[in-house]
C-alpha cells in the first residue's frame, strides 16, 4: 500500500471539512475500527445506559521514554462532569475490565490483562466523598475509596501482578484535593517481573478530541457546526499499563513476532455469577459510525473471530453515502478493501501479521521506531509510528479515518478534517501520559474551544485569497459551507508529508 505526498491538499479539505467529518464517521464505520464519532462513547443502545461498562477509547504506542515498553491505555465512563457529586466515578465492583493481546493473528487472545475493583468506605455515616483535605491516597478524609487487582492470564495460567492498590479518586475539588498532581504521581507503581511494568488506575481528562455535532445531520447540515473539542472538560476513568515488549510478543521473541492486535472488553457479572461481555474496543469509532442500530449490541458482546459477520459494514459503509446525499460529494467506488486493509488486517509491510484473520483489533508493530517528531496524522502523515499503526493519545484518529474513508487511499487524496486539531489539555510526558483531570472546582469546565469570530473572518480572507472557494462551494454550496472552510483553514494548515510505502 502505498501514500502520496499530502502538499497542496490543504485547500481542498477545507472545502470538505464539515463533510469530511461526517465521512469519516461513515467510513470509519465502514472499516470496523475508526469512524467519527465520540471513539466509542454511548456507542450502542444497551451500553449507553451503563456507563461504569463503557469502555470509550484504548490507546496503545511504543513509550517514549521506555522504548522497551509498551503502554496500554483503557478508558471507561463516557462525560463525567467534574463536579458530578456527591458520589463520583467509580468502577463497577461487578465487572472485569480487559485488555486482550492476539499475538500470532488468528483474532484470539493470546494474553488478556484483566482489572477488578472493591469499594471501600471510612464511614458510612456521612453523605461526603471527602470529609477533608486529602493530602495521599490513604487519607482518612478520602471518605470512600477503591482498589484494584490486576491479573494477566495467558498460557492457561493466571498470575497476579497487582494484588490489592489504590485507584486515584476523581478529581473534586482544590479544597478537598489541593494537590491532585501528588494523588496523581502516588497512584503510579511498579508491579510484575522485576518491577518492570508500570500501573495506574484512576480519573484522567477524557484524551479523546472531536466535535461531537458530526451527529447533527454531518455538522449542521451546512458546516455551520465544527472546529469545537466537545469532550473539552469531561474525564474519563483510566487503567493505564506499561509493559516490557518481550511480554506482548509471541514466544517473547519482539524482534521475530513484532505485531500485535489488541481490543478491550467489559465482562459484567450477572445473577447467575456467570461474566458476559458487554463492551468492546479496538479500533477507534467502528460501532459508533460503521455499525448500524440493528447489530450494535451484538458487536459489543461479539469476539474478533467472528468479525467476517460484520465485513459489508466496512466494504460497503454508510458515511461517504451520507456525505455524498447531504454535501453532494462522490463516495468512493465499492467494495472498500482500502478500508479492511487499515482497519481489519493492518497494513501490508508495516502491521499486517503473516496469515492474519480479518478482526476489529488496534494493530501495532513493536519495533517501529519512536518518532522523535510525532505527527498527529500518523502514517498518512509521514510517521509510522502513530495510528493506524497502535494509537497515541494525541493521533488525530477523526482527521485520519475521514481523510482514509474518502478515499485517501485509493486515488482521492484530500485534507478532511473536523477543525479539532488537538486535545484541549497537554498530555504529560511520563508514564501514564494522560492529562490531569478537570477539576470539580471549575465552575466553567467545557469552554467553547471553536475560533472567534474575527478568527473566523481571517480564515475567510485566506481562504478566497488561496482560491479555493469555487471548489468548496461545488461540493456543499452555501455559506454554510464556508464557516466549516474556515475552520479548517484555521486549525489544519498540515506541512507536505511524504507517506511511506513500507516499514
Amino acid at each position: 500500500m502505498k501514500f502520496r505526498t499530502v502538499a497542496g491538499r490543504s485547500k481542498a479539505a477545507l472545502a470538505l471539512t464539515g463533510v469530511g467529518g461526517a465521512l469519516l464517521v461513515t467510513g470509519m464505520a465502514g472499516l470496523g475500527p475508526t469512524p467519527a464519532n465520540s471513539s466509542s462513547h454511548r456507542e450502542a443502545p444497551l451500553i449507553a445506559g451503563l456507563p461504569q461498562y463503557d469502555t470509550t477509547d484504548l490507546y496503545a504506542f511504543r513509550s517514549p521514554d521506555r522504548r522497551n515498553t509498551v503502554t496500554l491505555i483503557a478508558n471507561w465512563i463516557p462525560f463525567e462532569e467534574p463536579a458530578g457529586g456527591p458520589n463520583f466515578y467509580s468502577f463497577a465492583t461487578d465487572a472485569r475490565y480487559n485488555i486482550k493481546i492476539d499475538n500470532d493473528g488468528d483474532a484470539r487472545p493470546d494474553v488478556t490483562f484483566r482489572w477488578t475493583f472493591e469499594d471501600h468506605y471510612v464511614s458510612e455515616d456521612t453523605f461526603l466523598y471527602a470529609t477533608g483535605p486529602v493530602t495521599s491516597l490513604r487519607d482518612v478524609n478520602l471518605n470512600y475509596y477503591q482498589t484494584y487487582r490486576l491479573e494477566k492470564v495467558a498460557d492457561g495460567r493466571t498470575t497476579v501482578l497487582v494484588k490489592q492498590r489504590r485507584v486515584v479518586p476523581s478529581d473534586v475539588g482544590e479544597a478537598s484535593m489541593p494537590n491532585y498532581g501528588a494523588l496523581r504521581s502516588a497512584g503510579v507503581t511498579k508491579a510484575g517481573p522485576d518491577g518492570s511494568y508500570r500501573t495506574f488506575a484512576g480519573q484522567a481528562e477524557d484524551p479523546f478530541f472531536l466535535d461531537l455535532r458530526v451527529f447533527d445531520l454531518l455538522y449542521g447540515g451546512d458546516f455551520s457546526e465544527s472546529g469545537d473539542d466537545t469532550l473539552a472538560g469531561f474525564n474519563v476513568n483510566s487503567v493505564a499499563l506499561q509493559v516490557p515488549r518481550s511480554e506482548l510478543a509471541l514466544q517473547g521473541r519482539t524482534a521475530a513476532n513484532p505485531i500485535v492486535g489488541i481490543w478491550s472488553t467489559t465482562d459484567r457479572r450477572g445473577v447467575d455469577g456467570s461474566y458476559r461481555q458487554v463492551s468492546r474496543l479496538g479500533m477507534p469509532l467502528v460501532n459508533e459510525v460503521v455499525i448500524p442500530l440493528k447489530d450494535k449490541n451484538r458487536f459489543n458482546a461479539s469476539a474478533p473471530r467472528n468479525d467476517g459477520q460484520f465485513l459489508d459494514y466496512v466494504t460497503e459503509p454508510e458515511l461517504p453515502k451520507l456525505i455524498e446525499a447531504v454535501y453532494g460529494v462522490p463516495a468512493p467506488a465499492e467494495p472498500r478493501n482500502d478500508l479492511v486493509s487499515v482497519f481489519l488486517t493492518g497494513v501490508d509491510g508495516l502491521n499486517k501479521p503473516a496469515g492474519v484473520t480479518p478482526s476489529e483489533q488496534l494493530r501495532l508493530n513493536m519495533t517501529t521506531p519512536v518518532s522523535d517528531d510525532p505527527d498527529s496524522l500518523g502514517v498518512i502523515g509521514g510517521d509510522n509510528q502513530g495510528f493506524p499503526n497502535g494509537r497515541r493519545l494525541a493521533d488525530d484518529v477523526i482527521d485520519i479515518a475521514l481523510q482514509v474513508v474518502e478515499g485517501e487511499l485509493v486515488g482521492q487524496p484530500n485534507d478532511l478534517a473536523d477543525g479539532v486539531d488537538a486535545n484541549d489539555v497537554e498530555f504529560r510526558d511520563t508514564f501514564p501520559y494522560l492529562a490531569l483531570p478537570a477539576s470539580g472546582s471549575d465552575a466553567s469546565p467545557h469552554p467553547a474551544t471553536a475560533p472567534a469570530p474575527k478568527d473566523q473572518q481571517d480564515g475567510v480572507e485566506e481562504f478566497f485569497n488561496n482560491g479555493v472557494l469555487p471548489l468548496i462551494l461545488t461540493g456543499a454550496g452555501g455559506g454554510g459551507l464556508l464557516a466549516g472552510a474556515v475552520l479548517l483553514v484555521r486549525a489544519h494548515r498540515r506541512q507536505p508529508r511524504l507517506q511511506p510505502a513500507t516499514a
